[in-house]
């Protein structure tokens, strides 16, 4: 089969790799139907997640068909049309049973990072019965592909851990991907400011036409000026940090105000300043986490209610036989004006 393979910072290749077979009883085989590119994607590729092996097939994202299960499996036969989980979960660990999926002691991220991973025409799955989910009848299978992560990323991380209410002022700090998730998430419990803040006006546009009533560009660096300046002064009830950068973490300190919650989505690859001077008699939760997944079923449910849209992610297109030039669309993701790449199997 074909396959993106990593063997060293900065060094890929679109190779022929040896089909994956069952390993254990719990495993499954899945045939790709569509996958997509993640950031922390681009991250092992320029050598910033030293566990990932030379010669590692890499991605953590897609829908396909069930081909071959394990005797062990009971909730999957051949033929199911399934979302891979980025999330791979026992679903009897200690870690499991507190619903701390990403922990699990025999799973977690494994996907494209321990193990091969879903740029490939094939996938070994682990735990298949906990780490798959039945794609719905009339839900768009391409845009069940946002499912695997970012989706429920912004959701969990950002919009749930965070405690949004109704009438809450909300900031989200970057308009990639993830951040945009928790914008659509969001909406669902009816802020009364939803600002987005990020450098690029491109994706400031998408963050309005997904329903943002206001956006700020902190290209200046006087991002947590502006904001302050729409909130009067008083802050936002709830700061999402979506980028993973010290700068947009200070700058949700700057504009969470007393009683606030700041919720950290981001993933950073160094240590932050944290106004503990300032914040200390403000009475503002700070929040951080690893995704889950544990919300796909209700993320399903709200798809399939109209409620949330994740096709409106996808602005980019690719076959299989396309994936070296889709990686390199997303990792030039400014110029290309790229969200979520979809690489799609041509039926």
């Amino acid at each position: 089969m074909k396959a993106l393979v990593y063997h060293a910072p900065g060094k890929r290749s679109w190779e022929e790799k040896q089909k994956p077979t069952l390993k254990e009883p719990t495993d499954a085989i899945v045939r790709l139907l569509a996958t997509s590119i993640c950031g922390t994607d681009l991250h092992i590729l320029k050598g910033d997640v030293p566990t990932v092996s030379a010669g590692r097939i890499l991605g953590h994202e897609g829908v396909g068909l069930v081909e071959e299960v394990g005797p062990g499996i009971t909730q999957f036969r051949n033929g199911d049309r399934v979302l891979i989980s980025c999330i791979t979960s026992c679903g009897r660990c200690e870690a499991c049973k507190k619903g701390l999926l990403s922990h699990c002691v025999t799973g977690g991220w494994q996907l494209g990072h321990l193990i091969d991973g879903t740029h490939a025409e094939y996938v070994r799955i682990p735990h298949a019965d906990n780490s798959l989910y039945l794609v719905p009848n009339g839900v768009d299978p391409d845009g069940a592909v946002m499912l695997s992560d970012i989706l429920p990323t912004g959701f969990e991380v950002g919009v749930l851990k965070s405690a949004i209410k109704p009438g809450d002022s909300v900031c989200i700090v970057g308009a990639g991907p993830v951040g945009l998730a928790a914008l659509l998430t969001a909406k669902l419990f009816s802020p009364s400011e939803l600002i987005v803040v990020d450098v690029d006006d491109h994706r400031l546009g998408l963050a309005r036409k997904f329903g943002a009533n206001r956006v700020v560009n902190s290209h200046d660096g006087r991002g947590a000026e502006k904001v302050l300046a729409v909130m009067s002064g008083k802050g936002v009830d709830v700061a999402i940090e979506a980028v993973g950068l010290p700068a947009t973490f200070e700058l949700c300190q700057d504009i969470v105000a007393p009683g606030g919650h700041l919720a950290n989505v981001g993933v950073h690859g160094q240590g932050v300043p944290l106004k503990l001077d300032k914040l200390w008699g403000k009475n503002v939760t700070i929040t951080t986490g690893l995704v889950d997944t544990s919300s796909i079923h209700q993320l399903f449910k709200l798809i399939g209610k109209g409620l949330i849209t994740p096709r409106h992610l996808i602005t980019h297109e690719y076959g299989f036989d396309e994936m070296p030039r889709a990686w390199d669309t997303f990792a030039n993701a400014g110029p290309e004006k790229a969200l979520k790449v979809l690489i799609k199997r041509r039926m």
